[in-house]
């Protein structure tokens, strides 16, 4: 600490005397000298109130969640969105195309996705493109074109069913444009005194982190009596939408257990979030418990990258002074206290240059924008008819969060069982009928539940919301079905195990409904392996051919092509 004191009585001397020397020279002998300060006085001299260090923390992890993202579109889009998925985009597409008659830029801001100027019959290699340059993009050092770039690419696949049906697509939208603003234009410098982090992207994100929980916290109050009750917690791990093996254990605690459980979850989701508008401390506090909550959550369930990305605005809750401890002595470290020195003793290092008045500028913009999208988002917070999840503009900038307004209290699963063998008596349809397993969804109750957080399989967790819905309302359960009925290889590919891979697709598919429940630890069925139980309740669809009249109709008024059955692979019934 002597010497940085003698480094202030030095400037002090040449900002004191005759004025020869210039400030380029003044900051140059700065960082030279600077180097000589011991790590002990870094670790101690850093100043609290910047955020420097929080945006390279930020955005490696932001770089991350773009990375797995993308790494789900790539594998599965083809298979659900593309020329042949399940739910083609080119036939959605088309439809917005005939619906506002290539209205320019009416199409664009009703559905803003570059696929809308792509050639529709190349959906495929454009759904590729996509992802493999967000893919692509490092992780580490990004300027704001390519969070303006990853931004963009993600709301192009927010077009269709497999996206809007979850919230961390919409949720990823909003951090991504948020992003665009916290980064220089075009710099690569992790720390640079010409681009200081924006405070109003930092309340930005913490604005966002409010939302999520107060949403999550007033949907669970208003929408489900068990939360009311203490009692959700008590079906929550088993009937959640992909459970994983610490759900099996979490789900046999003792009823106290789940009870306080529910207290600390209310406590983290309605009096926490208000830590943030009040001093330093309190804030820091918000960010320690609110990332805490989420890794618990990940440990505890299969929830795609939902909850690892809920902590990224958690990080903008802590300063640089707070996250030093991840720096050790690394050079962005010793820069920050650079430029934390400098802006105490050197009056002209804090005068604002052109670029970074356009930039005040553009940031004064995106609070007035941010403040008056957040008014209907306020509006829906206060309504006792909240709704959640739910976007107010079409391009996701300002959202309404919320999880598990009600809470499912028993757990039934749709079973695809195929069959080779048919014998068909009156009212029944008998023969030998397989199983086909799905990635992660349970199914054969001796496999254990996957593990698979931050990854995402999209088809298992649209499997949950159908098996407490009709398949009416799921007409692309039957496309599948219709796929699998001739051993379609991208449709095989969405499943883990198909029982009629060997080249022979089944004569007839059907859809079951089970109730499924997890064994007891100790019990007779847990000794033997089983780590469900399940019980049939009925058939879900009926059993289907792909020769049908009727399948082949539905599929065409779906506009879907009919899945071609090889000559080959026709057996005789029997």
């Amino acid at each position: 600490m002597e010497l940085l004191e003698g480094l202030r009585q030095r400037k002090g001397s040449v900002n004191g005397g005759k004025g020869a020397k210039k400030v380029e020279e003044i900051k140059s002998c700065d960082q030279k000298d600077f180097k000589e300060v011991s790590a002990e006085a870094r670790r101690t001299d850093l100043e609290p109130g910047t955020y420097w260090l929080t945006r390279i923390v930020f955005l490696r992890s932001l770089g991350f969640i773009y990375f797995v993202a993308f790494a789900v579109a790539l594998n599965q889009n083809k298979q659900l969105l593309g020329k042949n998925g399940l739910l083609p985009s080119d036939l959605y597409l088309k439809k917005i195309d005939e619906h506002f008659d290539d209205a320019g830029w009416t199409k664009v801001l009703h559905v803003p996705t570059l696929l809308l100027f792509t050639d529709k019959t190349k959906i495929d290699e454009h759904l590729d493109i996509l992802a493999y340059t967000g893919m692509t993009h490092p992780p580490i050092r990004m300027c704001k074109h390519d969070y303006y770039g990853l931004t963009v690419g993600s709301l192009s696949f927010y077009c269709q069913h497999w996206a809007k049906m979850v919230s961390w697509e919409s949720q990823l939208l909003e951090t991504g444009f948020l992003a665009i603003f916290l980064c220089p234009v075009f710099k690569l410098q992790q720390v640079s005194s010409y681009t200081p982090t924006p405070l109003v992207v930092v309340w930005g994100y913490r604005w966002l982190i409010f939302r999520i929980m107060i949403g999550a916290g007033l949907i669970k109050i208003r929408g489900d009596q068990c939360w009311r009750d203490l009692t959700c917690m008590n079906y929550h791990y088993e009937t959640q939408p992909v459970p994983n093996p610490i759900s099996y254990f979490m789900h046999q605690s003792p009823e106290i257990f789940h009870k306080c459980e529910t207290l600390v979850n209310h406590f983290v989701e309605l009096v926490v979030p208000f830590f943030i508008f009040l001093t330093r401390r309190f804030r820091i506090w918000c960010g320690i418990l609110q990332i805490l909550f989420q890794v618990i959550l990940i440990i505890s369930g299969n929830l795609s990258f939902l909850n690892w990305l809920t902590i990224l605005p958690s990080l903008l809750c802590f300063d640089d002074k707070s996250l030093a401890f991840l720096f050790s002595s690394s050079s962005a470290k010793r820069e920050v206290i650079r430029i934390q020195y400098l802006q105490k003793t050197d009056a002209t290092a804090s005068k604002p240059t052109w670029g970074l008045c356009v930039r005040r500028v553009f940031e004064l913009m995106l609070g007035v924008v941010l403040a008056y999208l957040s008014i209907p988002v306020v509006q829906n917070l206060l309504s006792s008819r909240q709704a959640m999840n739910t976007s107010f503009d079409s391009f996701r900038i300002v959202n309404t969060y919320g999880a598990f307004g009600s809470v499912t209290k028993e757990r039934t699963e749709v079973i695809f069982q195929g069959t080779r063998n048919l014998t068909v008596i009156p009212d029944e349809w008998g023969g030998i009928w397989e199983e086909y397993q799905f990635k992660c969804k349970p199914g054969d109750p001796r496999r254990r539940p996957c593990l698979i957080s931050p990854y995402h399989y999209r088809l298992d967790w649209l499997m949950w919301f159908a098996a407490f819905q009709n398949f009416q309302y799921n007409p692309w359960l039957i496309h599948l079905a219709a796929k699998l009925l001739v051993n379609d290889e991208q449709a095989t590919s969405l499943i883990a195990h198909n029982p009629f891979s060997n080249g022979t697709p089944p004569l007839v598919i059907r859809g079951e409904r089970y109730l499924y429940k997890f064994t007891r630890i100790g019990s007779k069925e847990a000794r033997s392996g089983l780590w469900w139980k399940r019980t049939r309740v009925g058939p879900y669809f009926p059993p289907l051919e792909i020769t049908s009249r009727a399948v082949r109709d539905y599929l065409k008024s779906h506009g879907w092509r009919v899945p071609k059955l090889k000559k080959t692979n026709n057996a005789p019934r029997t």
